[in-house]
This record gives structure tokens, C-alpha cells and sequence, in this order.
């Protein structure tokens, strides 16, 4: 953990620039130059204003996004880049611990209501700026755990769930309503949901994978990684798989096909 110090002088490096190319890197269009500029002069809490500006939950992308904004920087033509994704985190970690991070529910409800299907970081946000609205908005997972890919996907080391439970605790404070084990179209039927609900948000993501047709892929100890990252996330939140299931990878050899994020998520559980 960097000191307060680090991260202003960091800061110090962002150059003001006229055409700031980390906004074209940033596909949220984040304020970069102007938090980065707020945390140079220790004025946190407007840093924290303009976060939120753009970006609904900054305390899981100043953990896990690849950083495009990084690479467009103008430092980074040569030399290092300004640390923009840890100054994000610094920022948001200040906001919860000093307690400027609170629920933030509606003065006035519209009397309408919106089915958001999917809960990953799309649902969630989608689901916060409608309640925000004024809207009544109900959450619906397929899954047993809220959060999508961050609850079943990103390894804890990646992203402490906590952090997920203490944004999804804030949003249930605000009137969200969040229904687990419920397949829109399967559990639910399209006819009911629109039926009951004025409008639908569909915001889910794709877990299709991408195989690889080749000679052996069907022998056993061959799996997909969004088979081993889910059921390990399943094995930490204390579910009991069956040792058959069970896909382990101790005192064994282990080969990864695929060298990015979801690569490296699968050489980390594997360790």
C-alpha cells in the first residue's frame, strides 16, 4: 500500500495535457486529469465527486481494469505513465474509510418499475443510475451469488469479495431489490416479466466459450477456465463440491492456453 505522499506525487505527474489521450484509452470516460490534478492539491473528496462522475463502482476498476488509460497516457511515448488506476483506488479506498461512500436513495419515486436481468457490473450500474431515477428496480440473477463475473470469475486474490458485499450492501440500502436463482426465460418467462415490470434492462453477459477443435480435446483433465475460476470463487465462498467435480490442479502439470487476463486469473489459482 503506497502513502498519501505516493499517490500525490503521481498526481504531480499527470501533464494537464489539451487533449488528454487517457480519455480516448478510458471506455467510461473517466475526469482522469481533473481527480488526478484534485489529489495533487489533497482534496480528496471533490477527487472522489468527479470519480463518481462517470464511474458508478471505481473501487473494482481500481482493481481489475486492464488500464487502457495507461498505455494512451502522454507520458507513457517515453517513459512510465502516470499510475492512473492506483490513484483510482486510493481515491475510492479514502472515500469508504472516511465514510463519504453512503446510500444515496431517491427523494421521490416515479411509480414505475424496470426488470434489470443480469447482475454483473452493467446490471448493477444500470440498476444504481434507474433507482437514482426514481424508478423501483429489481435485480435478477441466474446464479446463487450477485455480482456476475466478479462474484464468479475474478479470483479472490484479484478482487477480495468483501469489497463486492460492501458495494452490494450500499445498493440494497438504496431500494434496490436483488432475486438470485432466477433464469429470465427459463424460471421467469419473458411474457410475466413484461407483464409485471414497465420496462426490462437486459445487461447479461456472455459466458460462451470459445473452443478449440482439435485431436484430444474431449480427454479428461481438459477444462475450460471459466469452469475452474467459477467452481474455485464456489470452493472459497465455502460451497462443498463433490471430489469427482472437483477440478484441482496440485502436483500436477499444468499447461494454459491463452496469455491474458483470464490466463493469468487460471495461473494464480493454479499456484
Amino acid at each position: 500500500e503506497w502513502s498519501e505522499q505516493d499517490a500525490q506525487d503521481q498526481g504531480a505527474r499527470c501533464m494537464s495535457c489539451a487533449v488528454p489521450f487517457c480519455h480516448t484509452g478510458c471506455p467510461l470516460g473517466n475526469l482522469i486529469p481533473e481527480w488526478n490534478h484534485l489529489v495533487y492539491l489533497s482534496q480528496w473528496k471533490r477527487a472522489l465527486e468527479r470519480l463518481h462522475a462517470t464511474n458508478n463502482f471505481p473501487e473494482f476498476t481500481g482493481r481489475i481494469c486492464p488500464a487502457p488509460c495507461e498505455p494512451a497516457c502522454v507520458l507513457a511515448i517515453n517513459g512510465d505513465p502516470v499510475t492512473i488506476e492506483y490513484i483510482e483506488k486510493a481515491i475510492s479506498d479514502r472515500g469508504w474509510k472516511e465514510g463519504w461512500i453512503v446510500p444515496e436513495p431517491p427523494k421521490i419515486r416515479t411509480g414505475r418499475s424496470v426488470a434489470v436481468v443480469g447482475s454483473g457490473p452493467a446490471g448493477m450500474a444500470a440498476a444504481q443510475q434507474l433507482n437514482r431515477c426514481g424508478h423501483r428496480v429489481t435485480v435478477f440473477e441466474r446464479d446463487e451469488y450477485i455480482g456476475g463475473l466478479l462474484a464468479l470469475g475474478i479470483p479472490d486474490f484479484k478482487l477480495d469479495k468483501q469489497v463486492l458485499r460492501r458495494r452490494l450492501d450500499l445498493l440494497t440500502e438504496e431500494g434496490i431489490i436483488f432475486r438470485t436463482g432466477v433464469n429470465v426465460g427459463v424460471d421467469l418467462s419473458v411474457s410475466n416479466l413484461l407483464n409485471d415490470f414497465d420496462a426490462a434492462c437486459l445487461t447479461c453477459g456472455s459466458t460462451e466459450a470459445r473452443g478449440l477443435d482439435v485431436p484430444g480435446r474431449e480427454l479428461k483433465g481438459i477444462h475450460l477456465a471459466m469452469e475452474y475460476l467459477t467452481q474455485q470463487n464456489r470452493v472459497l465462498a465455502g460451497q462443498i463440491i463433490p471430489p469427482e467435480d472437483r477440478i484441482n490442479a496440485q502436483g500436477k502439470t499444468v499447461v494454459i492456453l491463452g496469455g491474458g487476463d483470464t490466463g493469468a486469473d487460471c495461473l494464480g489459482t493454479a499456484h
